[in-house]
């Protein structure tokens, strides 16, 4: 692109000289017609667990591919240039490591330009350019095909998205004015604000054509073969794309700025007005209805320089390396080799929970699963149910039919214990209290091999305690999902005194094979996230309980930037459990914990709390108040008391733990809030937040930091 063309990039490549480069790697393809696309495959000689990144010389090296493959356009000797990726991968974005290394904000400019240069020129290239996205696109891998003339998506890429609001930056290098050009603006909203601070959310393929995003979609087994025929025939003007999404005059002076209007009302009700990014990058999009596509580049180069250089970013990439790295070699987790081989699963219950398991353990092991309950009912529910959600995914299509069949072969229902005999790790998803699992143990112990695993799903109970009865303890694991199952990544993995290093090793591999980021931690009340959840849950407990209204409260915890609110929280995950998690730390730190017997009688209503149509709690129910009446204190507390009692609340409790060896380090709490309770990346985690808002101090005269990291001040 012309504005690029005389600037000198060598500061950039200079401090990122061990990058691991992408290669863009050419080969001419006759198309059927006798055409000759040039097709580009990106690819950094690593296997697939190891994605393409775009960094600066990745960059360079692709820029001067494409600027030799235009001259050859010019030439008459290629009629359409085409770029895709690796196997399973067309490129993860840009490399993060590669930018934590730039020093000042002119560098951090380089960066946006040198993207917008290279990228922009897919479309600059003399003749018409094609993405072919056969994997993974994130970030500036969905950028790539958005400079580009025209998309194709293979239908089994694992996911497609523009994250970086999640991480405290924007799309950069072209998406944040091309996207809203390309699909609309309410439609752009969701990819770049919506889906980000959605836990990051991510399109799969059919949603991407559906948007507009991609023009085409075609299966995985004949994925390239199909989408060069498509080229072939768009090329000859048989093939007609049709832009459905296409942002028109009308949507462009009246629907664009209601709808920005509206987003940026949701916006501030939902994540307060500190967080720079989304508002940065809403401001991006609302400017992408007008001016020319050099003017969005230029702001997008100036918007992506600021937050490079911002605290939120630098906080941002503390949680981001604990996510990507951290999360991937679990601190204390032994050797893989002790592993045992599991080849059957058993799953002690046959409700909710229990199907829930049931289910992701038989997508993503693919091995026979077995469920029990006491009755014949309870279990064929239990089957249909499971059953039912794979004839789901089968229909939207996540599921082909073959594969659908054969997982309902494997998963099998019923009473009879003695099939757990060939079962090589079996969890309990029963009821939440310890007399109740010790005896399903019991019976299940009896029958399983001698170096079957048994694992329990118990949120705070001690796994010791349940496995006292055990005739060998050390074969027990604590393996505690969060809900919904399917979604959530964090497994806690609790190790007692007796368990052995083959029982936690096999913990820790059937986590990674089922997706999941698993995190040691020692026998202790709640272990990491529910006990630091009672203890947010608590507090506003105490709070409603001295005479504070509940919508009141539920703004007062507002600044620690959580998904939702503790009485939102505890709607969620149930007040009958709320209040046993309660009791659990109460009965464990009665000096530290807060728990009211009310709590029992609340959790016995059909509904608690009130909420507005955006799902926000506003109060308790009318049922609620009555249950409450003559219970209630009058001296409400202020906002800012509230937060603070939570916040140093927040930072003792976690010295605390780190003082008993719950977890080796601090990384690992900040970690399970991360991953378990969606603590927000741009406050870098929890500790660095409450190093920073002087919590840390306040609770136990120190930081958890030295020196404290930068992010965001609330």
């Amino acid at each position: 692109m012309a504005q690029y063309e005389n600037i000198d990039f060598s500061p950039i490549l200079k401090a990122t000289d061990d990058e691991v480069v992408t290669h863009s790697r050419v080969r001419d393809v006759r198309l059927s017609s006798g055409r000759v696309l040039a097709l580009i495959t990106l690819d950094n000689g690593r296997d697939h667990t190891r994605p393409n990144t775009l960094g600066p010389a990745t960059l360079t090296q692709l820029g001067e591919v494409l600027s030799r493959l235009a001259a050859r356009a010019a030439a008459g000797e290629i009629d359409a240039v085409g770029i895709t990726g690796k196997q399973y991968i067309l490129a993860a974005g840009a490399d993060l490591s590669d930018i934590t290394k730039v020093g000042s904000k002119d560098d951090a400019r380089l960066v946006a330009q040198l993207g917008h240069k290279v990228l922009g020129s897919l479309s600059e290239v003399g003749v018409p350019s094609f993405a072919f996205v056969n994997g993974l696109a994130l970030g500036g891998g969905l950028e790539i095909a958005l400079n580009s003339t025209y998309r194709t998506v293979d239908a089994s890429a694992a996911a497609i998205a523009l994250p970086e609001v999640f991480i405290g930056l924007i799309p950069g290098w072209g998406g944040a004015y091309l996207l809203p050009n390309l699909i609309g603006i309410e439609n752009a909203l969701e990819v770049v604000i919506s889906n980000p601070l959605k836990q990051n959310r991510m399109l799969k393929p059919q949603q991407a054509f559906d948007l507009g995003i991609m023009d085409a979609i075609f299966p995985a087994a004949s994925y390239l073969e199909d989408s060069l025929r498509w080229a072939d025939r768009v090329l000859g003007g048989e093939q007609k794309v049709e832009r459905r999404n296409a942002p028109g005059r009308i949507e462009r002076t009246v629907k664009w700025p209601v709808a920005i209007k509206v987003a940026r009302g949701m916006l501030e009700s939902r994540i307060g007005s500190v967080p720079r990014s989304p508002y940065v990058a809403l401001d991006l999009l609302e400017q992408a209805r007008s001016g020319t596509k050099a003017e969005g580049f230029a702001r997008e180069d100036e918007a992506l320089a600021d937050l490079i250089v911002g605290d939120q970013f630098a906080a941002s990439m503390y949680a981001f390396d604990l996510v990507q790295k951290r999360a991937k070699r679990p601190v204390g987790a032994p050797d893989k080799a002790l592993a045992k081989k599991v080849t059957k699963v058993g799953i002690i219950g046959a409700g909710l929970m229990a199907s829930q398991f049931a289910l992701l353990f038989v997508r993503k092991l693919q091995v026979p699963v077995l469920i029990t309950d006491i009755d014949q009912a309870r279990v064929d529910k239990g089957v249909a149910h499971i059953h039912d959600e794979i004839g789901a995914l089968e229909a939207k299509g996540r599921l082909d039919g073959d594969t659908a069949n054969r997982l309902r072969g494997l998963v099998r229902g019923t009473t009879d214990t003695s099939e757990y005999a060939d079962c090589d790790f079996v969890i309990e998803a029963v009821f939440e209290e310890v007399g109740v699992k010790q005896q399903v143990f019991a019976g299940i112990e009896a029958v399983v091999s001698e170096d079957a695993i048994l694992a329990t799903n118990t949120s705070s109970l001690s796994v010791a305690e349940i496995g006292a009865k055990l005739a060998h303890p050390e074969r027990l694991v604590g393996f505690h999902f969060f809900n919904p199952v399917a979604v959530m990544p964090l497994i806690e993995v609790v190790r007692t005194e007796k368990t052995t290093d083959a029982a936690l090793s096999t913990a820790f591999v059937v986590a990674r094979a089922l997706g999941k980021k698993a995190v040691l931690t020692a026998d202790a009340p709640g272990f990491v996230v529910n006990r630091l959840l009672a203890k947010v849950m608590g507090e506003a407990a105490r709070a409603v309980y001295e005479g504070t209204p509940v919508g009141e409260v539920e703004k007062a915890f507002a600044p620690l930037g959580l998904p939702m609110g503790p009485f939102q929280l505890i709607d969620l995950v149930g007040w009958k459990v709320a209040a046993h998690v309660q009791d659990t730390m109460a009965s464990a730190f009665p000096e530290r914990f807060y728990a009211n017997e009310n709590f029992h009688a609340l959790a016995e209503l059909a509904e608690v709390v009130e909420k507005d149509k955006g799902g926000r709690v506003t109060g308790f129910t009318k049922a609620a108040e009555k249950a409450l009446k003559g219970h209630l204190g009058r001296s409400p507390a202020s906002a800012a008391t509230i937060l603070a009692r939570v916040q140093d609340g927040l930072a003792e409790e976690m010295h605390v733990m780190l003082d008993e060896g719950v977890v080796p380090e601090v990384e690992d709490i900040d970690l399970c809030l991360i991953l378990g309770a969606g603590w927000p990346f741009i406050d870098g985690g929890a500790s660095p937040y409450l190093d920073r808002e002087g919590a840390s101090e306040r609770a136990f005269g120190d930081t958890f930091h030295h020196p404290p990291i930068r992010g965001v001040e609330r």
